[in-house]
């Protein structure tokens, strides 16, 4: 009797979820200082010239063995369920390891999961000052063996800016594509 009571109070809460209600972590809308950086092809990416898009930004690095390829993998299956809306959304992946995420490198690494991801790169100093606006956590970890010498250890979210250049998403590494799309998708359309 019991695992049928909360069967329905979860099936009547997922029914009283509303369409136009975020399913990912909704933050107050926070503006993002203007920032410049360098993408893959070599030319300046700033954020105030991405307005009336979304934008969603992940900081991770190309030698990550785990969390960054999936998340790079996710946002491949999200751009292409999102179909028409993909024109109003850009992916960008920012560096959290400026010493070897050359340009090069990372536009050989995004390749492998959609040319139309931006991977953004610059000098240490600038890389902090957009790190310490989103509140993206970087350490280099030194490893005694392998060839990569060493991780980082990161944040594993990924940040959502508005059109408006507002942070209003925070959605995690893992969540699932129907949801990231959904919230995205209300962005996109300004029901939120």
């Amino acid at each position: 009797m019991r695992i049928w009571v909360i069967m329905m109070l979860a099936l009547a809460g997922w029914a009283c979820r509303s369409d136009d209600s975020f399913r990912t972590t909704e933050m107050p809308a926070t503006p993002i200082s203007d920032f410049v950086l360098q993408d893959q092809h070599g030319q300046p990416f700033k954020l105030s010239e991405q307005r009336g898009k979304v934008v969603v930004f992940f900081f991770g690095y190309t030698f990550c063995p785990d969390v960054c390829p999936m998340t790079l993998s996710t946002w491949k299956r999200v751009y292409d369920a999102l179909r028409a809306d993909t024109a109003a959304v850009r992916f960008v992946y920012v560096t959290v390891d400026p010493e070897r995420d050359t340009p090069e490198k990372l536009q050989a690494h995004l390749a492998i999961f959609s040319p139309s991801f931006t991977g953004l790169t610059g000098s240490p100093e600038a890389l902090r000052e957009v790190y310490a606006d989103f509140g993206v956590y970087a350490e280099k970890v030194n490893i005694a063996a392998g060839a990569s010498g060493y991780l980082i250890n990161h944040s594993t979210r990924m940040f959502v800016v508005d059109a408006r250049g507002d942070l209003r998403l925070l959605i995690d590494h893992a969540a699932p594509v129907p949801e990231v799309v959904h919230d995205l998708r209300l962005l996109v359309r300004g029901r939120r």
